[in-house]
């Protein structure tokens, strides 16, 4: 009869080769099955930094009409709002006395100048000497330009627009008695919207005159105005790094107004350069890493990234082009792992069975 110890030993020998095989895949870390990833191959692909400047609309020509001379306001030729060509007469300003002085100072005029013909006959049979006869030229260039002063006093009672514009908001009436700090209205031509806007000096080496710009505006949110970049200030703001650059802007249709707040997107090409999705980037501390997969094998990765953009990042060391990254699952995975690409909806509901 065999004892107990013997009947139980080959138990205890199957339970020692069973604990001496090897465990399943699942016990070792998944390191035997393969995962479900989605992956994205990485390219070349353009990048463009976009940025935003805000700036303020200004008239391409704008003035306060002012009289020249103290008189008396005595027509307004113009209508607030209204377009006037350059040259056209705005305002008329009372101009008795200045004319009479005008007729006093070309009698003046004629006096001395028939005076001096008379005597330069003389001259010849000396009965007038040289000296009084420069005295009475002189006489005669001083009236000269009594006339020329009076005419220009004349000339400064009528003003005329200097160039092609808007009329703004009356400001005097007929009868007003105005100086020369008065305003009598605004002209603006607004045909052109000068927008001047400051960029960082980061862009300087990408900005140039006749350049693109879009601008809205929140008067017209559907709205996009392009315009080009027609000078760029010759010196950078030392507090804020920045240079004022100017944009022209067609303007038509009238819709954009002097002093209005506009925003500004300005563009930057940077070329073709290596981008990967944000999601494949996995952070350690400082470090940066990728899963790569090659031949159903991960493989991670670190790699030093550059200039970020919505939803990708520049790589500038670690990865070529046409290398596949994990961008869904990289939490399942590690260095060595099995994995299978599978769909993004695949992944999608095995999270949703999970």
């Amino acid at each position: 009869m065999l004892t107990p110890r013997l009947s139980i030993a080959p138990i205890l020998l199957l339970f020692v080769l069973g604990a001496c095989s090897e465990p399943p895949a699942e016990s070792r870390g998944g390191l035997g099955r393969a995962t479900n990833v989605a992956t994205e191959i990485i390219e070349y692909r353009p990048m463009v930094d976009t940025i935003q400047a805000l700036g303020t609309a200004g008239a391409n020509e704008s003035i306060e009409i002012r009289p020249r001379i103290s008189s008396l306001v005595e027509r307004i030729t113009f209508v607030e709002g209204q377009l006037v060509d350059a040259g056209d007469l705005l305002v008329e300003l009372e101009n008795s006395e200045i004319v009479a002085g005008l007729s006093v100072a070309e009698a003046a005029l004629s006096e001395s100048r028939s005076l001096y013909e008379r005597s330069k006959s003389l001259a010849s049979t000396q009965a007038i000497s040289a000296a009084n006869l420069e005295q009475l030229l002189a006489q005669v260039q001083v009236n000269q330009a009594q006339v020329e002063a009076a005419r220009a006093r004349l000339d400064s009672t009528v003003i005329r627009a200097p160039f092609s514009g808007r009329m703004g908001l009356r400001r005097v009436s007929p009868g007003s008695y105005v100086t020369n700090t008065s305003i009598i209205t605004t002209l603006d031509d607004v045909s052109r919207i000068k927008l001047d806007f400051s960029v960082p000096e980061a862009f300087l080496t990408v900005l140039g005159e006749g350049m693109n710009i879009v601008a809205s505006s929140l008067v017209y949110p559907d709205r996009i105005f392009a315009g080009r970049i027609s000078s760029i200030d010759t010196r950078v703001d030392p507090v804020t790094r920045a240079v004022l650059v100017r944009a022209i802007i067609p303007n038509d249709d009238g819709l954009l107004k002097p002093g209005m707040f506009m925003s500004v997107d300005l563009q930057r090409n940077r070329g073709d350069v290596l981008l990967a999705p944000e999601q494949a980037i996995v952070p350690e501390g400082t470090q940066q890493f990728v899963y790569v997969v090659n031949d159903g094998v991960v493989e991670k990765r670190e790699v030093l990234l550059g200039r970020r953009i919505p939803g990708f990042v520049a790589v500038d060391d670690g990865l070529v082009a046409g290398e596949a990254v994990v961008t869904e699952g990289t939490d399942k995975v590690r260095d060595g792992s099995l994995v299978a690409v599978a769909g993004r909806a695949v992944l999608e509901q095995q999270t949703l069975q999970q």
